[in-house]
């Protein structure tokens, strides 16, 4: 998950550079480059977003992420939906801009959550992170705000591409409300 939709699921904004309590709880979290072995990402059919599932000899390359409040996690859970469990994996740990792990590399147990909603609604092929940075995040996933401009706008064609986990989307407004809750 790139780190700007992280903090607007957990914190109710991508953009926590001034509010200086939010920026003291990201404090708190790690966030690792990391990959899991057996597992491949692909894009979901008419989404913006992926789905890992399990295929022998493949990896994905994702963050791992340590220091979330069980809050954190109930947002996260209610984010992710119905079309992903939550399962229990090994991951790599990587160094930044690591794209393969070493022989001695660190493995940890953690969870990640693994697309449950059936291999036909996913695409052939690998799921292009950057070009979901680029293209598909600003306005969509992420607040707009200065880390974005000049990216252009996002053209949807009329479909939600966000599956219902756009920033203008009824669960974005629940999501919020979680946060608002919690002060």
């Amino acid at each position: 998950m790139a780190r700007q939709v992280l903090y607007r699921v957990i914190y109710g904004s991508s953009n926590i550079r001034n509010n200086s309590a939010l920026v003291a709880r990201a404090a708190k979290l790690t966030i690792q480059p990391a990959l899991l072995h057996d597992y491949c990402r692909h894009r979901v059919r008419y989404a913006d977003y992926p789905g890992i599932i399990t295929q022998g000899g493949e990896s994905v390359r994702g963050t791992y992420v340590t220091g979330l409040m069980d809050a954190d996690m109930i947002r996260l859970d209610y984010f992710e939906g119905s079309e992903y469990t939550r399962e229990k994996v090994q991951v790599e740990l990587l160094s930044e801009g690591e794209t393969h792990a070493g022989l001695d590399a660190q493995r940890v147990d953690t969870e990640t959550y693994v697309y449950t909603a059936g291999n036909d609604h996913l695409e052939i092929g690998e799921w292009d992170f950057d070009n979901f940075v680029k293209n598909r995040m600003p306005g969509n996933w992420a607040d707009t705000s200065n880390e974005f401009e000049g990216l252009g706008e996002v053209d949807t064609n009329g479909q939600d591409t966000t599956g219902g986990r756009g920033i203008k989307t009824e669960m974005s407004r629940d999501l919020d409300g979680l946060v608002k809750s919690e002060k």
